[in-house]
């Protein structure tokens, strides 16, 4: 697995002499070459739609249809992978290219996999939860009937992986128009709601983004290993559920956070809590400062050890 690399905004300036020698890992940079990983992944995508189009009937173990999960349980694992239009296929093949080849360098190819495969797989399960819900409570069977499957549950996921990470990147959008990366989960969000209301079909995409942004938000503030300061989870305040919204919100998103924070903050472990940290570059610094503190101690308790047999064996001989 490759080396993880801290998770601090890039930066063009090249780091002082002090910091250097002070063990201070390199800036996070966006990356340059599509993974390996990524392009494994494209195939898995584009040959999933072209299945679809060779045996059009293998949508109704593949993909999720709400009446027929339950003997066909595992639609919820593989719907994830299954875009049902060229234009899906496309979109996510780009999008999964993009957005992997700035963050498996950082996690590494195993954590990337374990990524998509946790947030794929919890997408499906609340999609598939949802769509019972909307269908009792509309009453419309299309609701029953609909196949549900497709790649943007993990790309919202992606895209607040790039906010942990890459905060200030501008993505591009249309034309000369560019977002910041950490503004991207609040702007797909309003952008599917407002859609979701102008074409009712595409409300079936809804819940798959917000689920996928929901649930990537929780895994990496609370469960993910975080590679700089060896803590679970990113406890920064930059990485906070209110920092997914703009300021104006925070009457509401405040108290929401606070509740997170009490239900999933006591299961670290106690050594994992008190040492909470807003400033990862920092934190990696005084880590290493440590660690080369107890080394020196060491060395130096082992040099006495040494030297008090020699002394009482050549008194002895005296």
């Amino acid at each position: 697995m490759m080396e993880s690399q801290p998770l601090q905004e890039p930066t063009a300036t090249a780091p002082a002499a002090g910091e250097e020698q002070a063990g201070a890992p390199p800036a996070v940079v966006p990356g340059k070459e599509f993974t390996r990983t990524c392009k494994g992944l494209v195939v898995v995508l584009i040959g999933g739609y072209v299945l679809l189009q060779l045996l059009p009937s293998s949508l109704n173990y593949l993909a999720i249809i709400p009446s027929k999960t339950i003997p066909y349980v595992w639609t919820v694992f593989t719907a994830g992978y299954i875009e049902q239009v060229l234009p899906g296929a496309i979109g996510s093949s780009l999008g999964l290219l993009f957005c992997g080849k700035d963050i498996e360098p950082v996690w590494g190819r195993k954590e990337f996999l374990k990524f998509i495969i946790l947030v794929n797989s919890i997408c499906g399960i609340l999609a598939f939860c949802f769509a019972i819900g909307l269908y009792y409570v509309t009453g419309k069977e299309s609701f029953l009937v609909t196949p549900l499957s497709g790649f943007h549950g993990c790309l919202a996921g992606f895209l607040v992986a790039l906010k942990q990470l890459l905060p200030n990147l501008e993505l591009p959008m249309c034309f000369f128009w560019k977002i910041k990366a950490k503004w991207m989960p609040f702007f797909v969000v309003c952008f599917s709601s407002i859609m979701a209301f102008i074409v009712p079909d595409s409300i079936n995409f809804l819940p798959t983004l917000v689920s996928g942004m929901y649930v990537s938000w929780l895994y990496l503030r609370y469960f993910q290993r975080n590679p700089l300061t060896g803590l679970k989870g990113d406890p920064s305040d930059d990485f906070s559920f209110p920092s997914l919204f703009p300021a104006a919100m925070r009457p509401v998103t405040d108290p929401v956070a606070n509740l997170f924070d009490r239900m999933l903050c006591a299961r670290s472990r106690p050594s994992e809590v008190a040492l909470p940290v807003s400033d990862p570059t920092k934190a990696s610094r005084r880590r290493e400062r440590g660690e080369r503190v107890l080394e020196e101690r060491l060395a130096a308790d082992h040099a006495v050890d040494t030297e008090a047999p020699a002394h009482g064996h050549g008194t002895a001989e005296d």
